[in-house]
């Protein structure tokens, strides 16, 4: 049972190559219902997804992020959001969404990277994306059939474990 668990998480890899072919809707769904089944602080769910299928605005998006031109041959690419301001657990909340969205874009067979936005790198794909002003782009995940494959692996690494003092070790 443990073995399982591991392999499940070990699938996950970040995959930058991809065929250009089209994701099929539902797939995009079941990979939105598991970032939705995320924790969140007191239920709060800050998350809302952009999801992109046109292929023009797929490659603008991934090239007004310096590091996700890669995303230009991806199948759908998706933006979560959401309101940011007064809210101290957002970035926590966000990255438990992102975290299942991949595991379960693994899952289904196909390839996504999570490329992060802040500062510069954010207003730029927001606008290009065209968020709402209010809101602040968290992550443009490009999702797409694999064209590379990348075997799975865990990067434990028993050096950086302290059980239960971190000062006697």
């Amino acid at each position: 049972m443990a073995e399982r668990a591991l392999e499940f998480i070990a699938k996950r890899r970040s995959i930058r190559k991809f065929t250009g072919e089209a994701i099929p809707r539902d797939a995009l769904v079941t990979i939105l219902k598991a970032a939705m089944a995320a924790p969140s602080a007191n239920n709060a769910r800050p998350w809302e997804f952009l999801v992109v299928t046109d292929r023009a605005k797929i490659s603008a998006i991934c090239r007004a992020h310096p590091y996700a031109g890669f995303g230009v041959d991806a199948g759908a690419v998706i933006i979560p959001f959401g309101k940011k301001e007064g809210y101290k657990w957002f970035d926590q909340d966000m990255a438990a969404a992102t975290e299942n969205l991949l595991l379960a874009a693994a899952q289904l067979g196909l390839g996504a990277t999570w490329c992060g936005l802040h500062g510069e790198l954010e207003e730029r794909v927001h606008s290009v994306a065209g968020l709402p002003d209010d809101v602040f782009g968290f992550a443009l995940i490009p999702i797409g059939i694999p064209a590379e494959e990348k075997p799975p692996r865990t990067q434990y690494d028993e050096k950086r474990i302290h059980w239960e003092d971190c000062r006697s070790q």
